[in-house]
């Protein structure tokens, strides 16, 4: 029998996520890696737009695109495409 696989996201080091994989991954056990990854991309996507906020509400902000189509949605989806305007390409 092989080595069991696990997923691991380490404490954020210098603003870079860690996440640690060991095992066999296969289309049969990615899926703690996946949950990590996209754990991982919400919260990126929740950072910038907090951040984005907090500048816009210093000083008006304007996003110039064009955006991810991710990021696109999330403005789209918090109603913050109303605060920031973001211009288009």
């Amino acid at each position: 029998m092989g080595e069991a696989t696990w997923v691991r996201t380490l404490p954020d080091l210098d603003g870079t996520r860690v996440i640690v994989c060991s095992g066999e991954l296969d289309s049969a056990t990615t899926g703690p890696l996946r949950e990590a990854l996209r754990e991982a991309q919400h919260e990126a996507d929740s950072a910038l737009l907090n951040t984005l906020v907090q500048a816009h509400r210093r000083k008006r902000l304007i996003v110039v695109g064009p955006c991810r189509p991710q990021v696109a949605r999330l403005f789209q989806v918090t109603g913050t495409h109303t605060l920031l305007d973001p211009a288009r390409d």
